[in-house]
């Protein structure tokens, strides 16, 4: 973790920089855009980091698969939790790796999930049908989600519009259609005419 330039950043109501480095791990999951994968199993990939709820048993990484959308290529694999992963995880497709590197993530059971552009890899009927269970199984958690994709965070509570690292809007997709032109120029070259006036 990077100590902020200005201001504070608060969880729980405690500055990070209070937080013993562990302990703060422990609460934060992090799927950056690029799934880092590790040699070794599936399993050994699920199981790094430490978790609040430990210790991360068989039961739980199967349900972070399938809320990941990842149970079902994991099933089909001869050695399933087993299964080799290369260096890199070059034998799984983008897309897979993905999904298991969110997998990994949501095992642990953070309280706050941080998608670093997680969901580019993934195709829009695979991301659409994910979003829809993150939103139902992970309501407790407090969820941040950097995106290029307009309709990973429709459903928002609270958009930030970033333009050349400056905040220039901020407001629920609605909000933004109606008010912001830098958000209402992507969201138009994104979204289908049903999508814009279901948003509207």
């Amino acid at each position: 973790f990077y100590d902020v330039s200005e201001g504070q950043i608060l969880v729980d109501g405690v500055n990070v920089a209070d937080y013993d480095l562990s302990e703060l791990r422990k609460r934060v999951g992090y799927i950056p855009q690029k799934a880092v994968l590790f040699s070794g199993d599936i399993q050994s990939n699920l199981d790094m980091g430490d978790s609040l709820e430990s210790p991360l048993t068989e039961d739980k990484m199967w349900q972070a698969l399938e809320l990941a959308q990842a149970k079902d290529f994991v099933e089909a694999k001869e050695g399933g939790l087993a299964e080799h992963v290369a260096q890199g995880g070059t034998n799984f497709s983008g897309g897979q790796r993905q999904r298991l590197a969110i997998a990994r993530a949501l095992a642990r059971k953070p309280e706050i999930l941080i998608f670093d552009d997680s969901f580019s890899a993934l195709d829009y009927k695979t991301d659409r049908i994910l979003r829809e269970a993150l939103t139902k199984e992970t309501a407790h958690m407090t969820k941040l989600i950097v995106a290029q994709r307009i309709s990973t965070i429709m459903e928002a509570d609270l958009i930030l519009v970033l333009d050349q690292g400056r905040v220039v809007g901020q407001g629920t997709h609605k909000e933004l259609l109606k008010d912001n032109a830098v958000y209402r120029e992507i969201a138009y070259s994104q979204l289908s005419k049903e999508e814009l006036e279901d948003g509207q």
